[in-house]
């Protein structure tokens, strides 16, 4: 074995994990000449990127200049979005929502106010944003914020009404406080509320600001004017600063001039009825937000969310928009949370030249085309649909053959919505990463209402490829009243349970909620499938170990000649449902129904085959639990907690149909026996406990359609309908659309026909959940027995009670004969035994290469046969022989407690290492990286964890996330490469590496949110305003707010606190917009000090100079008439 480090092994485990141990088992040293290239310094575990929408959205901004969106959340996160690809995910340390954001346009920066009544100031000028400064209010509340264009003071409104002043520069407190009973006049006695809205008026902005109280009271702050109207929601401008308009609880909307601030010059309700006496309108729902927008060549744009009538009942929230003489109302899916109306001018007194609204939904963002007639959407590029429908299953596959992505693409493309807006989208800030990871990656997503999605999640970038309705295969209930009665779930009986996908033969099978299993092709062609033929034929099935009060039933078979034949243009009917009535329990019958009519199906994946579970003696089937295709065999597998079936979705049969302890031989050393007595069976065909090479065995294990096959037509779909399995022993099979029953499809006893199965319904839930399920399935070329020495098609089977079972596989050559000519499959009893469930299995090669497990190259099954011939080659399988008396492969199987290496084909442990003792496994993959393998692990302790193969010596342990969700555990997974995901909200997925390269290269692979751009022009003030208006707009607030004329503010009022330390906050205050203004100030300073120097010198050397021109006048005048003999 390759010497290894302790210390590299030691290093940063933890003492869950410390106390496990990798031990290698005596006699066997095969795994000596393995060397292996994977270290603890290969491994890192960091985050990457967070895809999807921002769960519970509760503040937005946008940056006209950068043009960025931010978005914050209930839970304290920060999304901010550029253009498409360019995204980056940010967190409070207190998780606090974010009430409020405010840009500091075009400098790279973002205050952020939360609930806890602190504000931030992030830097957005290095790739990941750092807090640069926090302040922490202790005694008031903070409800509003206010940040004028290019100025250095922040106004923070407060619920007690008072006003405070903040530098950004140095992020702390001015001295000065704009106290509520100084901002009202004298004579108000009442208090008037919290403060809503701060803002100035555009034209005299710097000398004049304005402030509005929630409750009854609207200020003019240096002004004389208070009025009292109903509670204020939001306040909007007019660009000249003339008017303002106020959005009310009632409904309304009031216009005011500032000149003659007594009563409103306006009062409309947008939504109101105007009655025809002249009274009042009704009042409406309070508007929440209105904005109010001009426009050079035409009227001003009024936006407002709210305000609708209280009538109408049920309607779902809209945004009203308000142009001239038209009035547009907007209906959305989800909730209004905010919106800001997008212009062309940062300047907010100049004409403002509105040409989107970003709306901002409870589940949703949707950005308006306000420049188009009917107002369209813009084609919205962020993958902000994951929560389109729950996400209920993932999967993640990075590496995958490279013209895969394209041929999603091409399907996917034809699926996309029309009526968007020509335009190109407006929030276009930002760069892509310039990454090196070019391979490509796909993230498949189930969804609870039957849908999967197709992702192309590439350079951490996340888009949608195509997306698949499984639903479509089904029947659709109308109504409640229809609602069928065999549903196993109450809601979304499509549900995806469980995936497996072939990314070679992009073969898809696919498992639902209600028991159902459906197997996909990949076709670039269009196909309309009908009903060819359909012959109904039920097996009543009776029970011989009722504990039932009827006593046994004798049961009888049909006959084919009992049964109608229906010819080939007959109409379907509905599927038999058995015993199944009003009175009796529902028996016989799946939990949906197979559509009837033609199904049209478009490029992309195409139905290939349906399976369905039936009800049994009133009880439903038990979800499937595990699942697995492979296209070189042309085999699906699929388990649940009773046993396993096999099907050939090529010949369209049932090869296998057992119970889980029937796959244990008689030799077995680990048996499982029946947890309740029943009475002796006879095997059914499908049933294998063979003992090693019985021809009858192998006989009895043939399919149960070698005399003639089982085929049916159903639109060039098929669906079978297997009995559940029941407990531990065999339920037999019931085909629908069956054109004979073959006597030898089943293997019934000879005097009676009948097969052994229990109606019992009695036993206890302990004894449900103790049941040994199928957890795991792994098709392979391996060894089946310790006695053979041939390769050949083998499939393991792992169980929730640690066992691994393997079953063999007989296939016929390809070609007719593999249409033809049946499948044998034959139990080889158990290979080896673990604690807990098993979770994942694997095989390596003699030098430790991972072997993937075989495929069938993609061919279009629409295509010719000749291009079919051309593309169907059977993969290479690996060497066919191994030497007798050596090993040549081994078997890595993972549980939720150990793993261990089990040489083949002697089957003897290699390595064995037990993970956790305290805690399980919730998720384990065999994995490829950096040219090696190794086992991945995701522990309900919140530990990732990697072991070597084949050694499994620990290489990273980190203590990452706790198991908090359901969500988490049940859609974590882990791909090559390095990289995994999993959904950290119902709307969003976060990727994480575990690859200490990529996160070495994670700097240059993540997107620039700031990027260098010249901020526009000021409107021209025209030449008597910049005569007469002053100029001295930052002399005024300086003088005013400055600590020169309003000293310190007291220390009790808020905390300071610095943005996180080390090298990361240390280069992002260096490069920050805060020390870039400070150092600009400083030069300034600086300067200015020097010109002043400069200026003293030389009125000093001026003074001089006159001085000295005064003296040599007055000697000249002394000595002028003197000859110079006096002197």
């Amino acid at each position: 074995m390759k010497k290894f480090n302790i210390r590299k092994v030691l290093d940063g485990l933890t003492a869950v994990s410390s106390s496990s141990s990798a031990t290698a088992q005596p006699g066997t040293r095969e795994n000596d000449v393995i060397q292996e290239t994977l270290q603890s310094e290969h491994f890192q575990l960091c985050k990457t990127v967070r895809h999807g929408f921002p769960h519970q959205p509760s503040s937005m901004a946008f940056d006209p200049v950068q043009k960025i969106l931010a978005v914050g959340t209930q839970s304290g996160a920060l999304r901010l979005f550029g253009r498409a690809g360019v995204e980056c995910y940010c967190q409070h340390e207190s998780g606090a929502a974010v009430i409020q954001l405010q840009f500091l346009i075009n400098e790279g920066a973002l205050v952020s106010a939360l609930a806890d009544d602190s504000i931030h100031l992030w830097n957005l000028r290095q790739k990941l944003p750092a807090i640069l400064h926090s302040l922490k209010f202790n005694r008031e509340r903070i409800t509003y914020c206010h940040l004028p264009f290019q100025s250095k003071w922040l106004y923070i409104g407060t619920e007690r009404g008072n006003i405070h002043i903040v530098n950004v520069e140095s992020f702390t407190l001015s001295g000065y406080v704009i106290m509520w009973n100084k901002a009202i006049e004298l004579s108000t006695k009442t208090h008037p509320g919290p403060v809503v809205h701060i803002s100035d008026n555009p034209m005299d902005e710097g000398k004049k600001s304005h402030v509005w109280y929630g409750v009854v009271w609207f200020m003019l702050w240096c002004g004389s004017c208070c009025a009292v109207l109903q509670a204020i929601h939001s306040v909007a401008w007019h660009h000249e600063g003339k008017q303002f308009v106020c959005s009310h609880s009632d409904g309304t909307l009031t216009t005011w001039n500032v000149r003659a601030p007594a009563k409103p010059a306006q009062t409309i309700t947008p939504h109101g009825k105007q009655p025809k006496d002249g009274k009042k309108p009704e009042p409406c729902k309070p508007i929440l937000k209105v904005e109010y927008k001009t426009t050079r060549a035409g009227d001003p744009f009024m936006v407002l969310s709210g305000g609708l009538s209280y009538d109408t009942v049920g309607r779902r929230a809209c945004l009203t928009v308000m142009h001239g003489k038209s009035t547009a109302v907007l209906e959305m899916d989800y909730p209004i949370v905010d919106f800001l109306t997008l212009c062309e001018t940062p300047y907010p007194n100049d004409f403002q030249e509105p040409y989107a609204v970003v709306v901002l939904l409870e589940k949703d963002l949707v950005v308006i085309d306000l420049g188009q007639i009917g107002y369209p959407i813009f084609e919205n590029p962020y993958p902000l649909t994951i929560h389109e429908s729950p996400v209920t299953c993932c999967e993640y596959f990075a590496d995958c053959p490279a013209e895969l992505i394209p041929a999603l693409y091409s399907v996917g493309s034809r699926q996309k919505r029309q009526g968007y807006s020509k335009k190109e989208w407006p929030i276009s800030g930002g760069n892509w990463g310039q990454g090196t990871q070019s391979y490509p990656e796909i993230i498949i997503t189930g969804h609870a209402d039957g849908s999967i999605k197709f992702w192309d999640a590439s350079a951490l970038m996340l888009q949608v490829l195509y997306k698949l309705k499984t639903a479509k295969v089904f029947e659709r209930a109308r109504g409640k009243e229809e609602k069928p009665s065999t549903d196993i779930v109450e809601e979304d009986p499509f549900a995806i349970q469980t995936l497996s996908w072939c990314p070679e033969s992009r073969m898809l099978c696919v498992a639902g909620v209600s028991a159902h299993v459906i197997i996909y092709r990949f076709s670039k062609q269009e196909v309309t499938t009908e009903v060819l033929l359909e012959v109904r034929m039920q097996c009543e099935l009776s029970d011989v170990d009722s504990p039932d009060p009827g006593g046994d039933q004798t049961p009888t078979l049909p006959t084919p000649g009992a049964s109608s034949s229906p010819q080939e243009n007959e109409a379907p009917t509905h599927p038999s449902t058995g015993s199944n009535s009003t009175d009796g329990p529902r028996d016989n019958i799946p939990c949906l129904q197979v559509r009837s009519s033609p199904l049209k199906q478009s490029p992309g994946y195409q139905v290939e085959l349906v399976i369905q579970l039936v009800w049994v003696s009133g009880e439903p089937p038990q979800q499937i639990t595990s699942l697995a295709v492979n296209s070189s065999y042309g085999l699906v597998v699929f388990g649940n907690s009773s046993g396993l079936a096999v099907v050939d979705y090529l010949q369209k049969t049932l090869l296998l149909n057992m119970g889980t302890t029937e796959l244990y031989s008689p030799s077995d050393p680990y048996p499982r026996q029946p947890r309740s007595p029943r009475k002796a069976r006879q095997p059914s065909a499908a049933l294998c406990d063979s003992n090693d090479g019985s021809n009858a065995s192998e006989d009895r294990c043939k399919s149960p359609t070698s005399g003639k096959p089982f085929f049916f037509y159903y639109y060039s779909a098929f669906l079978l309908l297997l009995n559940p399995f029941h407990f531990t022993f065999l339920i037999p099979l019931i085909l629908s659309f069956c054109p004979t029953w073959p006597t030898h499809s089943c293997h019934a006893d000879a005097k009676d026909n009948s097969f052994s199965r229990s109606r019992s319904s009695s036993v206890t839930s302990i004894d449900r959940e103790s049941r040994e399920a199928i957890s795991s399935f792994h098709f392979c070329e391996s060894f089946p027995r310790k006695t053979e020495n041939l390769l050949s098609p083998s499939l393991l089977v792992g169980t929730t009670q640690g066992s691994v079972l393997v079953v063999a596989l007989s296939l016929p050559p390809s070609g007719d004969q593999r249409l033809q000519q049946p499948v044998s499959i034959s139990s080889c009893g158990t290979l080896v035994r673990l604690k807990g469930g098993v979770l994942t299995m694997a095989l390596l090669d003699a030098t430790g290469a991972l072997l993937p497990p075989p495929y069938e190259p993609w061919y279009d099954p629409n295509a010719s046969d000749e291009e079919k011939e051309k593309s169907r080659r059977r993969r290479p399988a690996s060497p066919p022989s191994s030497q007798e008396g050596q090993d040549s492969q081994y078997a890595v199987v993972c549980s939720e407690k150990q793993a261990k290496v089990v040489a083949l084909p002697s089957q003897a442990d290699i390595y064995k290492h037990n993970i956790t003792e305290s805690s399980f496994v919730l998720r384990a993959d065999v994995v490829q990286m950096a040219g090696a393998s190794c086992i991945a692990c995701f522990c309900a302790n919140g530990h990732i964890m990697t072991l070597s193969l084949p050694s499994l010596r620990p290489l990273l342990d980190v203590n990452y996330l706790p198991l908090t969700d359901m969500r988490i555990a049940r859609t974590f997974c882990f791909s090559n490469l390095g990289q995994a995901l999993y959904l950290t909200s119902p709307t969003e997925i976060q990727r994480i590496t575990y690859s200490q390269e990529t996160c070495d290269n994670l700097q240059e692979m993540l997107s620039e949110l700031f990027t260098p751009v010249e901020t526009p022009e000021a409107p021209n003030r025209g030449f008597f305003k910049g005569l007469f208006g002053g100029g001295a707009q930052s002399l005024d607030r300086e003088d005013l707010f400055g600590e020169m004329a309003a000293g310190k503010a007291s220390r009790s009022l808020a905390q300071h606190i610095p943005g996180p330390g080390g090298m990361e906050g240390m280069k992002g205050a260096a490069s920050g917009v805060v020390g870039e203004l400070a150092r600009a100030r400083i030069a300034l300073d600086e300067r200015g000090q020097k010109l002043g120097e400069l200026e003293e010198r030389t009125a000093a050397m001026m003074a001089s100079a006159d001085s000295f021109s005064k003296h040599a006048h007055d000697m000249m005048l002394k000595y002028k008439d003197k000859k110079w003999y006096q002197l």
